[in-house]
């Protein structure tokens, strides 16, 4: 998995692509730590439009990143999700705690 970041005012966004499985999901999640404790973001946007395949790991990222947006008085968004990874999502309920929006209602 690749994962790329861009602050720009007071926005985090993360951009994932290939596979966010249980390999990744460990460095994914101090990477993403180490951004928001650096720029301490209002709004932290995780961007999955490239991502290939999620299992359950993602669901643990995804959390743990809005956790820490939580601590740093932020808020955490997902944005294009694929077909796969949203199956994965739906099923886990995580929309009641993240919320998952297109990309256009950021603009």
């Amino acid at each position: 998995m690749q994962l790329s970041t861009t602050f720009q005012t007071g926005r985090l966004t993360l951009h994932f692509s290939g596979e966010l499985d249980h390999h990744a999901a460990k460095e994914a999640m101090q990477r993403i730590g180490r951004a928001i404790d650096l720029n301490l973001p209002r709004d932290c946007i995780m961007d999955f439009g490239a991502l290939s395949f999620m299992d359950s790991s993602g669901i643990a990222v995804v959390l743990n990143t809005h956790k820490r947006m939580v601590e740093v008085g932020g808020r955490a968004h997902v944005v294009n999700v694929p077909r796969q990874p949203m199956k994965v999502l739906t099923a886990s309920g995580i929309y009641r705690i993240v919320e998952i929006i297109e990309q256009e209602a950021l603009a």
